[in-house]
């Protein structure tokens, strides 16, 4: 065995001779962001050897200049002997720095209202499943000598009607002490199972019927975002948010579903999102609100069908092989013990319902806080994250598909692409003249990466400027210090030089970055498209489009619809709905009423499988253009490329 040490984090772990850093650096839970699992196709998992020797070699992402300082790639070197290793400036606070939908932001609590109105107006009560009463027990005597448990279940009989009731030994554990300690005046918090049944799932000393709380909680592929939330007046007490700790497993579901059939990979995964992502953010939750695990009762949590999988620690490697099969969509209630949630441990949580192994509970849970089962108009739903998910229907009809976007709109495949953090660019403008860029980066922080919303803007202006074709080639005839080629006559184009920024190296986007977010534009826009014609219709019949997902709070609807991502429609019909995967969680904590609905709507949504639709690859390979192949698609966009005359 050998020394591997990690800085800044100060983290020094024993190791195999030949073991991956990759490897060595997951174990000793230090992130290095590897969005490929190490298949070396994105680069990302640069690490610099500051002591020792390593097995490394050169390669497309580490030239033979780097690799002298000491650069290399975390998952193409294996260590020989004692090593130091320096992680990339950021790399260990990467997660709790990113920019995630949280209902926090300015448009949310309009966004917030308009969800629970609907609600409240087609006739539906806030109530939640969990009760809680007050009661006073007489006090056992030599006469009156039953069981704490028969002197609580006689109390409830006969002043409550509840002729069967049961707990589980947690409970039984409380009674001896609880009851007399609080001399037989306790509030017990109980789930009614009919007219005459109720299970006990907390008992506490005294009157705190004025306490009762739930948890609201979306489980994105990259981001988890959370709300604690008070089931008597609906308030929101505490929010929070963070990456997902299973980032450092792969950026998307299939690289994640691929780890989980390694030995131990499925524990690592379902561990990376309980204990290094959902606990600690149940923690600053109950700290900041100040309340106790104990008090909370009820969960409903929404995700991916493959997140929803890796939390409960189910095998998911069915999911991404035909005829796609998950275990489950519609999960039994889980209690909080057999997850070690950070919570009461009779909690019970509830998985909102999914409806294939592409198109999860997430999107249920989104299209109850849309309001779509209930629109007289036809509503397009986009939930742009790490994957793309599309419904559209109405009060009468909904569709929905999954398309293969993988993670480019997270950053994901391209080389200078991240997430939305600090030090982001998140919009661009390009100068006609100077084809100079002007930034904006997340936090006015030195720019370290591009991410979705500035990617497209980026592309939208590179197109309008003529530094690009409609194909993505730069243009070779430009005399600019910014556009340059290396020795395969691959281009790209400088965003950010490094003496200009005082960065680490220059920010650039190449060809192949563009031609890799083409392809994910395309996949969406596809998509789109074939849900629409499979029922006949076509863009004109859209009264309203959703956009949903982190990516919609910064995106240009018009850089958007530029590139061809979004159809050519009018822009007042696009309305941003914020996180709608964690209101709809919120709305379904709140509300039995709103929870059966939920389920309703998951039985009646019609899946459409992208994949072998007939029609579909046709519209993909149409689609990998800007802004489309059919340019009289896009009406407006035919005009600007006219006017600027850009072929």
């Amino acid at each position: 065995m050998i020394n591997v040490k990690f800085i800044p984090a100060g983290i020094e772990i024993k190791a195999r001779i030949g073991e991956s850093l990759l490897e060595i650096a997951r174990r000793a839970n230090v992130f290095i962001d590897a969005p490929c699992n190490g298949s070396l196709s994105c680069g990302k998992c640069k690490v610099k050897i500051v002591e020792g020797q390593v097995d490394t070699k050169t390669n497309r992402h580490i030239t033979a200049d780097e690799l002298k300082t000491g650069y290399v790639l975390a998952c193409d070197t294996k260590v020989t002997e004692d090593v130091v290793v320096e992680t990339i400036e950021g790399q260990s606070s990467y997660l709790a720095g990113m920019k995630i939908e949280d209902l926090s932001g300015p448009r949310d609590h309009e966004i917030f209202e308009r969800a629970k109105a609907q609600v409240l107006d087609n006739g539906m009560k806030f109530s939640s499943y969990v009760k809680k009463d007050y009661i006073m027990i007489e006090a056992p005597t030599l006469d009156d000598n039953i069981s704490d448990w028969d002197r609580i279940k006689r109390h409830l009989r006969n002043h409550l009607g509840y002729s069967k009731v049961f707990c589980r030994l947690p409970i039984l554990r409380k009674l001896p002490s609880i009851l007399r300690d609080s001399e037989f005046k306790v509030t017990i918090t109980h789930i009614p199972r009919g007219k005459n049944r109720t299970m006990i799932v907390n008992i506490e000393a005294g009157d705190t019927t004025d306490r009762l709380y739930g948890i609201a909680l979306d489980i994105g592929t990259t981001s988890v975002a959370a709300c604690l939330v008070d089931l008597y007046q609906g308030k929101l007490l505490a929010k929070a948010s963070a990456g997902n700790a299973q980032m450092k497993y792969g950026a998307d579901v299939i690289h994640r579903i691929i780890y989980a059939t390694k030995k131990k990979g499925l524990e690592e995964l379902s561990h990376a999102i309980i204990h290094e992502t959902i606990n600690p953010l149940l923690v600053k939750m109950y700290r900041d609100a100040g309340i106790d695990k104990e008090e909370v009762i009820a969960f409903v949590a929404a995700g991916n069908t493959t997140m929803s999988h890796l939390l409960l620690g189910i095998y998911p490697d069915y999911l991404r092989l035909e005829p796609y099969i998950p275990t489950f969509s519609n999960a039994p209630f889980i209690k909080a013990s057999e997850l070690e949630l950070e919570m009461n441990s009779e909690t019970f949580l509830y998985i909102t319902p999914s409806i294939a192994s592409y198109v999860g509970g997430d999107i249920t849970a989104g299209v109850l806080a849309s309001g779509i089962w209930t629109s007289e108009e036809n509503v397009l739903l986009i939930d742009l994250g790490t994957n793309g998910e599309l419904v559209f229907g109405s009060k009468d009809y909904m569709v929905t598909c999954a398309c293969s976007a993988g993670p480019a709109f997270e950053g994901g495949e391209i080389s200078c692409g991240m997430r939305a953090a600090g030090g982001a660019i998140e919009r661009v403008e390009i100068n006609r003249e100077t084809y100079d860029p002007k930034l904006v980066i997340i936090n006015d922080e030195k720019p370290k990466g591009i991410c979705g919303s500035g990617i497209i803007d980026l592309i939208a202006e590179m197109l309008k400027a003529g530094l690009i074709d409609r194909r993505g080639k730069l243009n070779k005839n430009l005399d600019n210090n910014r556009i340059r080629f290396d020795e395969y006559n691959i281009g790209e184009y400088v965003l950010a030089f490094k003496e200009e920024w005082d960065i680490q190296e220059d920010i650039t986007i190449t060809e192949i970055d563009i031609d890799n977010f083409i392809k994910a534009k395309g996949a969406v826009y596809s998509g789109l498209s074939t849900l629409i014609t499979s029922l006949g219709m076509d863009f004109s019949i859209v009264d309203k489009i959703y956009i949903a997902g982190g990516i919609g709070n910064s995106l240009s609807i018009d850089r958007a619809i530029e590139i061809g991502l979004f159809p050519d429609v009018e822009k007042d019909k696009f309305v941003y709905i914020g996180n709608s995967s964690l209101m709809g969680c919120y709305l379904t904590l709140m509300s039995e009423d709103a929870r059966k609905k939920l389920e309703e709507i998951s039985n009646h949504m019609t899946y459409i499988e992208l994949s072998v639709y007939p029609t579909y690859m046709d519209e993909f390979i149409s689609a990998c253009f800007l802004p489309h192949t059919d340019i009289e698609r896009f009406p407006t966009v035919e005009k600007i490329l006219k006017d600027n005359k850009i072929n």
